[in-house]
């Protein structure tokens, strides 16, 4: 299992492949469909399993603050597609030349000679090449002239929705951690290395690990309970996700956690959040005072909250 960035540094180019396509933000349930596809074919056609992605998603790359919240960042998604089995995962950066290629010159560059394509499967709703010219007929077009196979995706379906990172992205946004779960496949969290910030809530009482989530919105904001992973030990705690407004002037949202009851130094260690339950949403307090007030009632509450909900 390998993760490739571009195509060049593929090491059998020559061999034929099963590939799906797609941003897979989040992993959720039906992308994991759409993988037991793949490893089926691969398996069927005795061929390597690839899936290929992009960064930035291409909607970062038209939209950049205007586009959707990731629910991953690029290495929670590379893990989570290798651990789902697949034999490669490509990642393609998503530039002004990749936006430029035609539909023809991205079947033959990529498709054809770069992956080597023998089955591909992607959604009858896809679109690729400049101006998005290119479409699931076309690929099937083309497929049978160039000897590769096209098929549509598995749609999942979850009490009548179809599931999609935009569904996973409003049920995350209103809080609903267990449907958050179910559409996902496994808990709602975010990881990321814990970084040094400006040691302000280690002056106010209340020391956070900081991971800076590298991008211009969150999925969701506020102040949660939250459980922690570090290095496979669990841990109760508080984080607010947003931009500090009583004490910063952030730009880009950052995740912080208060581990109750934890005495240590986590710096330059991964972590992984688990969200259980909404506290209140983000506040602007007028005074420090007023602000250390609050997160000593956010963490009664929480320790509250986790004495009834046992995790």
């Amino acid at each position: 299992m390998t993760f490739v960035r571009g195509l060049h540094n593929l090491q059998t180019p020559d061999e034929k492949s099963v590939v799906t396509i797609g941003s897979f933000d989040g992993v959720h349930i039906g992308h994991q469909a759409i993988l037991r596809q793949v490893k089926e074919a691969s398996q069927r056609l005795q061929l390597p399993s690839v899936a290929m992605t992009f960064e930035p998603q291409p909607k970062e790359y038209f939209s950049a603050e205007q586009a959707p919240a990731r629910l991953m960042r690029l290495r929670e998604k590379i893990d989570t597609l290798l651990e789902l089995g697949v034999d490669s995962v490509v990642c393609l950066q998503f530039n002004r030349r990749l936006r430029n290629l035609s539909a023809a010159d991205f079947i033959d560059q990529v498709l054809v000679r770069g992956l080597a394509v023998r089955h591909l499967i992607v959604g009858d709703d896809f679109h690729f090449g400049c101006d998005r010219s290119g479409d699931f007929a076309r690929l099937q077009q083309k497929g049978e002239q160039c000897g590769f196979d096209v098929h549509d995706t598995a749609t999942v379906e979850v009490e009548g929705q179809r599931v999609s990172s935009t569904l996973v992205r409003e049920v995350v946004e209103q809080a609903d951690f267990p449907r958050a779960a179910a559409l996902l496949g496994r808990p709602f969290s975010i990881s990321g290395v814990v970084g040094y910030g400006q040691q302000l809530g280690r002056e106010l009482g209340f020391p956070t690990a900081n991971v800076q989530l590298c991008r211009f919105s969150a999925p969701l904001s506020g102040v949660f309970a939250v459980q922690v992973n570090v290095a496979g030990t669990l841990y109760r705690g508080a984080a607010n996700v947003g931009l500090r407004p009583t004490v910063g002037d952030l730009v880009k949202p950052i995740l912080e956690v208060h581990l109750l009851d934890f005495a240590g130094d986590l710096y330059g260690q991964r972590i992984a959040v688990e969200f259980l339950h909404k506290i209140r949403d983000e506040e602007k307090f007028t005074t420090v005072e007023k602000l250390v007030e609050t997160i000593t009632a956010d963490i009664n509450i929480i320790r509250q909250w986790f004495l009834h909900n046992e995790k």
